[in-house]
């Protein structure tokens, strides 16, 4: 008959011993039997699935996946992009729009890989959770027959009793937070529960970022506006300049109601060294309201220090300056007066642009005409006959603005969309100069350029002012994101550096009487830390059960002949 050991029997195994430091799941040593059925193979199946392994080589796929959505332009992202792609790539763009890597995060592929880990995770943690629950709920096991086969043993003999010993041992086992109780003739106790605290940690923390990582991939918007000094933005999909959102999000209801104005722009730059030109100083003044009817509030956005309303971050993303022109027709006319923004082309912000007059001007002759004009403008002009007109510094040192006049249709009539900082001179003919070139001028700020033949004239007016763009996003799910990082990341620790240990001290009394005192401990995995605790633990165990001397040795009796019978003899 088989003999059961239970936590409290003296006769416990090593293998006993030994069992349930990890709530890992066993593997099955059954030998696979042919003729599983459908059952069983769901089964089969299941388990696989729910296995560590898979999870981890679920996990690397996912990585491995997301590599092409940081190489590949996306669609959602930047659809320009992927256009030019396609055009550039007449091979690769079709495979490409094929596999789905033009839109990686949302191909069937990609999903099926993030489904399968998250049903991986759960099918994973929540078995390991219930036994781990039931290791916490049950005692620690019985000291083995053998404690010496143990990796750390140590045995002496004292003369205080063998209960006095283990009520010693008890106490100190509670003292030192290990979970202990009376086994027999041992006292058996563990510690280390928080390994498998942190390895449920870690894995819960992987379930929270997937899902968080989907949740703000659904509900997330972000778009770019593009604010004067002097204008200002209200939070309304018409308002943006470029929005993208996730496939939940809707506009009429995800839309926080804020506004804001940008009040003024600072910008400063080294002078000197090395670093001349490199930015110091960029910093927004705005005034902004909250909701409707909210009161009027100033604060300042800088680099990496967001304006957040709502959980909507307003992000101070580039700058740049908008050149005031003032265009009169032939009779002196104001036709249009705009602060137009020119495009940064490199550091020291040498800027290009379009001047566009699209409704207002009448030519000489008094027909309705558009007006365009190629804008080139540099900060700090480097002087006439010191090169091209590109800017020596990004500050407003010495302002230019060199301007090419044509008149016709711009095309903006069409209803097709068009690149704001260029012309499309498709239907634009050149202004001539006297010469019969095309016309050219190089103002100052105040400076005027005449139109030949009475057609009117620009000014270059002297108010410049900067223009920045912001970046406006949404992320709902960052925070759980974030706190899920966290989370894994201090679960990872604790399940690599803490050590589930158990350690047993077994007090009987010896053939002559003397108590003898055993402790051994026994650890998850083999670890140079083992011996030195339970040296620790013997150190402050032994002053109460001290080694007790060793019993004098009798003499053993003489088998030496005496001289006068060995002369009889």
């Amino acid at each position: 008959m088989s003999k059961t050991h239970t936590p409290d029997s003296p006769e416990t195994t090593e293998q006993d011993a030994g069992a349930q430091l990890s709530t890992a799941p066993v593997e099955d040593q059954t030998p696979n039997l042919p003729g599983l059925g459908v059952i069983g193979w769901i089964r089969w199946f299941w388990r696989q699935l729910t296995s560590m392994r898979v999870a981890l080589i679920l996990l690397f796929l996912l990585s491995l996946g997301a590599i092409p959505g940081s190489l590949i332009p996306q669609a959602g992202t930047d659809p320009l992009k992927v256009e030019d792609f396609q055009k550039a790539h007449t091979t690769l763009g079709p495979l490409y729009d094929k596999l789905g890597l033009f839109h990686v995060y949302s191909s069937v592929w990609f999903s099926a890989i993030y489904i399968l880990l998250f049903i991986s995770l759960i099918g994973c943690i929540v078995p390991r959770t219930w036994q781990f629950v039931g290791q916490l709920r049950g005692r620690p096991p019985g000291a083995p027959k053998r404690l010496d086969r143990l990796p750390a043993y140590a045995t002496w003999r004292t003369e205080a009793e063998p209960e006095q010993v283990r009520t010693a041992a008890l106490a100190l086992m509670k003292k030192r937070r290990y979970r202990a109780h009376l086994a027999g003739s041992a006292v058996a106790a563990e510690k280390g529960y928080l390994r498998e605290v942190g390895n449920l940690a870690f894995h819960l923390a992987l379930i929270v970022m997937l899902i968080a990582f989907a949740w703000g991939q659904l509900f997330k918007f972000e778009g770019g506006k593009l604010v004067v000094e002097g204008e200002g933005f209200s939070n309304v999909l018409p308002q943006y300049d470029d929005f993208k959102s996730g496939n939940l999000f809707d506009s009429d209801r995800d839309l926080s109601p804020f506004s804001f104005t940008l009040d003024k722009f600072t910008a400063t730059y080294a002078r000197t060294g090395p670093e001349r030109g490199t930015p110091r100083t960029f910093r927004a003044d705005v005034s902004y309201d909250e909701g409707t009817g909210g009161r009027t509030k100033k604060t300042s956005i800088e680099s990496n220090h967001p304006l957040e309303i709502d959980g909507t971050k307003i992000f101070l993303n580039g700058h740049g300056y908008a050149v005031n022109v003032t265009v009169r027709d032939g009779k002196g006319k104001v036709v249009s007066q705009q602060a137009v923004p020119m495009l940064p082309i490199d550091s020291n912000i040498s800027s290009q642009g379009a001047i566009k007059v699209m409704d207002g001007y009448r030519n000489a002759k008094g027909k309705k005409e558009q007006l365009g004009f190629s804008a080139w403008f540099v900060p700090t002009f480097a002087g006439a006959g010191k090169g091209t007109m590109f800017s020596q510094f990004p500050a407003l040192d010495f302002p230019v603005l060199a301007l090419n006049g044509m008149h016709g249709d711009l095309g903006v009539d069409a209803g097709l969309p068009q690149n704001v900082y260029q012309l499309d001179t498709s239907h634009l003919k050149a202004f001539k100069d006297s010469q019969g070139k095309p016309l050219k001028a190089r103002l100052l700020p105040g400076e005027t350029m005449k139109l030949p033949d009475g057609a009117g004239s620009i000014t270059f007016d002297k108010d410049i002012k900067e223009w920045v763009t912001f970046q406006i996003s949404h992320q709902p799910a960052d925070g759980w994101a974030l706190g899920g990082a966290v989370c894994a990341i201090f679960g990872l620790a604790g399940s690599l550096f803490i050590q589930r240990r158990r350690v047993w001290v077994r007090a009987v009394a010896g053939p002559d009487g003397v108590t003898v005192v055993e402790m051994a401990g026994l650890g998850r995995s083999e670890s140079a830390r083992l011996p030195d605790e339970l040296a620790g633990l013997i150190g402050h165990l032994h002053p109460l059960a001290p080694t007790a001397p060793e019993p004098p040795k009798t003499p053993e009796p003489s088998t030496a002949v005496p001289a006068a019978e060995g002369a009889e003899k």
